[in-house]
């Protein structure tokens, strides 16, 4: 299956949303102009009979278009609310469920997944939200399969993410996988902000290391570098344990603590975001491009390719090239 293709994306707005969740929206899918790397995009700001909207911390917004203009849109996303219990307007909730017919994707931001789930949308699908909220979802909305423990997670057309910067990195998912990695990690690069978290890592991280830590004060981050250098080496849990100079257990324990998942999954997400780096920005053939990225094969990149972006490496190179030259 191809990857969609986001240009026109539309963001819902209404009394009570989130104005830092609106703001990255925004400044995803902003103008851009001179930043080559990013393709054109075509925001619109909808809302409730295109009437002024308030927005926390007492910001106001009058919406670009009626909600209406949702409806031809690629992509469709929910900012996060203040208060999850208040009540929405009627409106608001019709449309996304006409946009969702309609096989748009969307996707919500925080306790914009409140939204989604009082719409009818999140029923029997995974979905997550600040882990602050997660409880309060699951008991308003029991037939939701709601993750407390992701970033970000999409099941079948949509997507939720956690809190805060967790919205930033479901944006910047989505624009990788329509656009390429090279037009995410433009936008990341222009907003000064990480190109990439994995939405399976965890919300809440007790011990953080800040990429770019001195790698001699930090053993976890001391490996992460030096994999990161040899990617196509045959790493395992055991080499990286020795190289920090600790037990297998030790290791993993502080690997999982420092960066929210385990060695061997973090390992294989570093290769397929390699994998893509190489066929989005050279000719080298697919096996070539495996081996590279420490896979045997083009036979075993697959998989773990084909569920990070939902099509094999030869596809994703043809479509991104399709997309990227029209």
């Amino acid at each position: 299956m191809s990857a969609p293709s986001f240009r026109t994306i539309g963001c819902l707005v209404f009394d009570g949303v989130r104005a830092f969740d609106y703001a990255v929206i925004s400044e995803v899918w902003a103008d851009r102009g001179a930043l080559a790397d990013a393709p054109p995009y075509e925001l619109r700001v909808c809302g409730p009979g295109s009437a002024r909207v308030r927005l926390s911390g007492g910001l106001e917004r009058v919406p670009d278009h009626a909600l209406e203009a949702l409806l031809d849109c690629d992509l469709v996303l929910v900012p996060g609310v203040e208060d999850p219990s208040a009540p929405r307007d009627p409106a608001v909730l019709e449309v996304l469920r006409r946009v969702h017919a309609a096989g748009i994707p969307l996707a919500s931001l925080c306790a914009g997944a409140f939204v989604l789930a009082e719409a009818g949308l999140l029923d029997g699908r995974r979905a997550t939200t600040h882990w602050a909220h997660t409880e309060q979802l699951q008991a308003r909305y029991p037939a939701v399969r709601v993750r407390s423990e992701v970033l970000f997670t999409g099941d079948r057309g949509i997507w939720t993410s956690a809190g805060v910067a967790a919205g930033i990195d479901l944006c910047l998912h989505l624009v990788r996988t329509a656009d390429g990695q090279r037009a995410a990690a433009g936008i990341a690069r222009s907003m000064v902000t990480a190109p990439f978290r994995a939405g399976g890592q965890a919300q809440f991280i007790p011990s953080p290391v800040p990429e770019g830590v001195d790698s001699q004060d930090d053993p976890v981050a001391r490996v992460r570098q030096r994999v990161l250098s040899g990617l196509d080496l045959p790493w395992t849990v055991r080499r990286m344990a020795e190289l920090a100079l600790m037990s297998e257990r030790s290791f993993a324990r502080r690997f999982v603590a420092a960066t929210g998942t385990t060695p061997l999954r973090w390992l294989i997400e570093q290769r397929v975001l390699a994998a893509q780096h190489l066929l989005e920005e050279t000719d080298l053939p697919v096996d070539e491009i495996a081996v590279r990225c420490g896979f045997a094969s083009a036979v075993s990149l697959r998989p773990p390719f084909v569920r990070r972006l939902g099509s094999a490496p030869r596809e994703y190179r043809k479509d991104f090239r399709e997309r990227t030259s029209t």
